[in-house]
């Protein structure tokens, strides 16, 4: 067979470099194929970091940008109550005497020389609760009278012991944080706030108010700084507070008493005794007040002082 006949083989040069180009190729592949593998992990390790960065700031944020707050003016989680410019009720009586007891004579001219502190009253008032509406109901004429007699120091406690009962809106405890915000911004409305969530009360397992119309509600009952009122309100300022004081209370002892702790809303306690009568009936109540007043003996005092004023009449 002639060299022409010699069929054609690539020559070795040709071969070299084909495999050469082929080996090039699937190394490019490969490394495409690995950078395509780093950026996708990296992505991923990025967007990792980012989700835990963002977990962790909101968790830093909501914890460092909403402090505690607690509300000011409190005597013992309670807001006192000294004298009244403004209630609902139709009249003040005067302070009841009871019909067995001679003893009101000398408070027609006390001496000067003598005082008697007033009576501490202490109410531990759930919003939510029907028995807080009857108390405050029955009560509130007597009680305005005698707190502007300067016969008795009342003091009221917001509790919430009914947070659970109000179909998931948490009102015992929205109501009473809302009540800490007036007392904190405009306490000279406290009680005509505190005297409208008791006597215009949402029903049991209801939703109650929301936190706009509690915020309403304190500035129709004319709260002098309405704007911060409604802000601290519709915020949930004191909500935590409100927590803390309900389980201090549930703790004990009471303020004012040696060993007694909130076993129900409400809960009256006076000079450090609790009130067991009928929350619908003043006149049990005006004698409870009456009888615990008389184990309460005068003091003498060179000057009266601001707050020391004469019981209701034994």
């Amino acid at each position: 067979m002639s060299s022409e006949e010699t069929p054609n083989v690539p020559d070795s040069r040709d071969s070299r470099e084909a495999v050469r180009e082929k080996a090039q190729q699937v190394h490019a592949q490969q490394s495409r194929a690995r950078l395509m593998r780093r950026i996708i992990v990296g992505a991923v390790a990025i967007v990792a970091v980012a989700a835990i960065g963002t977990a962790v700031t909101l968790a830093v944020t909501s914890t460092v940008s909403k402090p505690v707050l607690n509300p000011r003016g409190m005597d013992g989680d309670g807001i006192v109550v000294r004298s009244i410019t403004k209630t609902d009720a139709e009249a003040v009586p005067t302070t009841p005497v009871p019909t067995e007891s001679g003893a009101g004579s000398e408070t027609a001219t006390p001496d000067p020389e003598v005082t008697t502190p007033a009576v501490d009253v202490h109410v531990y008032v759930d919003y939510l609760s029907p028995g807080a509406g009857e108390f405050e109901r029955a009560n509130t004429r007597q009680l305005a009278g005698w707190i502007n007699e300067g016969a008795v120091e009342v003091t009221y406690h917001p509790v919430s012991m009914l947070t659970a009962s109000s179909n998931g809106t948490k009102y015992s405890l929205r109501a009473a944080a809302a009540a800490a915000c007036v007392a904190t911004y405009s306490p000279e409305q406290f009680y005509a706030y505190n005297h409208e969530l008791l006597v215009d009360q949402p029903k049991v397992d209801s939703g109650g108010r929301t936190d706009v119309e509690l915020a309403d509600l304190a500035v129709a009952v004319g709260a002098n700084t309405p704007k911060v009122v409604r802000e601290c309100i519709e915020e949930g300022d004191f909500i935590t507070w409100a927590k803390e004081a309900t389980s201090r209370a549930l703790e004990g002892p009471l303020e004012g008493s040696e060993d007694l702790t909130l076993t129900s809303a409400p809960m009256i306690v006076v000079n450090g005794q609790p009130y067991v009568g009928s929350l619908t009936d003043p006149a049990e109540f005006s004698q409870f007040v009456l009888t615990v007043a008389s184990d309460a003996d005068a003091t003498p005092s060179p000057t009266p002082t601001p707050t020391a004023t004469e019981t209701p009449a034994q």
